[in-house]
This record gives structure tokens, sequence and C-alpha cells, in this order.
């Protein structure tokens, strides 16, 4: 992620925009091969904020109705030139909104259902160029619920976004049990999104909280919906965590020794769990994290993410050079990465691209 302003930590927002487009001339980073119409990557970390989604969040004090973060500005166009300048076919739309957002009960009816309904209207209007995650509220279960079943079973949604926690409560907390019983009745694909640690409003100074609160923030939900046996009791979901996992994969030898010593979920349990969970790429892993992250779950676990809008369009083409780059991938790794893993893993997808 790129550091925006003012800090996440303070706007209740969408983590999805447009940002000035530069250097969007640069060569087709897509190999020839690949080209064309069913071609090229999938992006399921991709943030998207119609106009009438920001319309509602500035009506409900969300986003102010003037200036705010660049990524509060997001726009079609220049998205789509994004993604033709490096080679991404589709984008898996999401809005990550913080929980608290939704805390008030008539929000969290409104809100949800009108992004949606955008996100459906938008993979309609563009067929094959989008997918969506649909929005759940974490806050109000029985609303969470009915908007799943509405998403997925009428809209079509590719799967539900889930923030890892509510301000109070990881994923893995029996709160939630209700709806991940119905998540798993579905099958269905569940993509997290990080947000501020909850229960301490303290910033590192210099330090954002998206360059490192943010992954312990993923690290703590992913092992939360293990140590809980969520992993193990819903055996049908599918888990994508965001930024390659945060910490997750890398302190896999602390997790096992807290195991071992009766202070964590047994080292098979988590074994088990760090290969089934998939990982996108926007944090992004290479070149630092990528050989532990392909120890841990393999390159067949492993997504192809931007965090584009909120990302600039510089730093997707980093991203995206990144990985085609990488001396620890090959190129079957590279190709499953682009677009293979989430083809299979979003079968509606992959259905509106054949």
């Amino acid at each position: 992620m790129t550091p925006v302003h003012p800090s996440r930590r303070r706007v209740l927002g969408m983590g999805a925009a447009a940002t000035a487009v530069a250097g969007l001339g640069a060569a087709r980073l897509v190999p020839p091969a690949e080209a064309g119409p069913r071609a090229g990557r999938i992006d399921v970390h991709h943030h998207v904020l119609t106009p009438k989604m920001r319309e509602w969040c500035v009506r409900n004090g969300l986003l102010p109705a003037q200036g705010g973060p660049r990524w509060g500005n997001w726009s079609l166009t220049e998205t789509l030139e994004v993604m033709e300048a490096n080679g991404i076919a589709a984008g898996v739309a999401s809005q990550p909104a913080p929980s608290a957002a939704f805390r008030d009960r008539r929000l969290a009816l409104s809100g949800p259902r009108l992004f949606n309904e955008e996100n459906a209207r938008l993979v309609s209007d563009h067929p094959g160029r989008f997918g969506f995650f649909a929005y759940v509220p974490l806050l109000h279960v029985d609303i969470a619920i009915r908007e799943a079943a509405y998403a997925l079973d009428e809209l079509g949604a590719d799967g539900v976004i889930l923030m890892t926690n509510d301000g109070t409560r990881y994923l893995g907390d029996r709160a939630f049990e209700p709806l991940f019983a119905e998540l798993d009745r579905r099958a269905a694909v569940i993509f997290t999104h990080p947000g501020p640690l909850p229960g301490t409003e303290f910033e590192v100074p210099g330090m954002q909280d998206w360059i490192a609160d943010f992954m312990l923030d993923t690290t703590r939900a992913a092992f939360n919906l293990v140590a809980s046996g969520t992993m193990e009791r819903h055996r049908r979901i599918s888990v994508v965590l965001s930024h390659a996992g945060g910490f997750l994969p890398y302190i896999g030898g602390r997790i096992e020794h807290a195991g071992r010593t009766g202070r964590g979920p047994a080292p098979e349990v988590f074994r088990r769990a760090l290969r089934r969970f998939h990982y996108d790429t926007a944090a992004p892993p290479s070149p630092y994290a990528t050989p532990t992250l392909l120890k841990a779950a393999g390159h067949k676990r492993l997504l192809y993410g931007t965090d584009w809008a909120q990302n600039t369009a510089s730093e997707v083409r980093f991203t995206t050079r990144g990985i085609e780059r990488d001396p620890s991938l090959d190129d079957r790794a590279r190709a499953a990465i682009r677009r293979g893993n989430a083809l299979r893993l979003l079968p509606r997808l992959a259905g509106r691209r054949a």
C-alpha cells in the first residue's frame, strides 16, 4: 500500500478509488502469448467506489463532500486504463469499509445493499472485466447473513469481503459462527481485509497503520480463525488473506511452538490451515517474502492482487513487474498467480470470461 492522507484510522471511508494515473504509456507487462480477450491477469484485491457509493458515503458522513483522500474519487476510465497498462483482464471489486462505519443498524441495512447492487451493475455493464466480493456488516450478524445470501444467491457475487475484526472481536469469535455456517453451506469464497488494530489509537510516529498494523491485523484474524476451530469446522469455505497473509507465514515456527506447549492450535492443524488459505500479492511479497510464502503455502495458493485504487498506478506497475521478475518464481508459478489460481477459485468469474 502507498501512504494516504489523512490516515485511514481517521477516515471512515472506502479503501477504493482513483488516484492520478501517471506513466500509463509504459509498455504492456503481460507477455504477448497471453494477449487477447480470454487472457490477462485477474486482480483479486481491487477496490471500487462508484459515484453512487461515493454519494452515499458523503450523505452519511463517511467522506467529505469536497477534497478528502484521493482514493475517494474513483474513476472507471482511469481504472480501465490502469488495467490495460498492466495486462489486467478482470478485477474483483470490493469495498473494505471499516466495520464501525455500519455501527448504526440503519446504515448497515442501506450501505451494503447499495454497494452490492452497484457492484452487480458494474459486472453487468462490463461483462468479463469485473467480478465482486459482496460487503456484509460484521456488527449485525443477522443483516450480514441476509446480505450474503442475497448477494451470492441473487446478485451473482463471486464471494464476500469480511473485515478482519468488528472493533472488538476477530472473525473466529463464536458470535460469527452463524455467518460462517451460512457461508460454508454455500462453499463461499471469503476475501478478508485488515483495518486499524482494535483497542488502541496509538500510532508509531512516522509509521502509518497500513505499514505494519494492517499486517498484524490480518495475522491476528488468521490465527483466530485457526485457533477457534472455525477453519476446521467449515471445510467448504475458501479464505483469502490480504497482503500475502500479513506475518502469518513468517511466524509459523512460533505458532507451532505455541501449539506444542498448549498455548495455540496443534501444529498439524496450523500447518493444514496454512496450506489451505489463499494469499494475494498486494503486499507486495516480492522480493523479500516470496521464498517463505512459497515454502509455507505453495504457488497454487497465491493470487495476483494490486490494491488498486488504494495504490497508485505506478505502484500497481511496480507490484506487477516485481512478480514477473521475482527469481523465486518459475514460469508455471507466474502463470498460476497471474490468472490460473483465481479462475479456479472463482468459477463464476471464469464462466463470465469463457
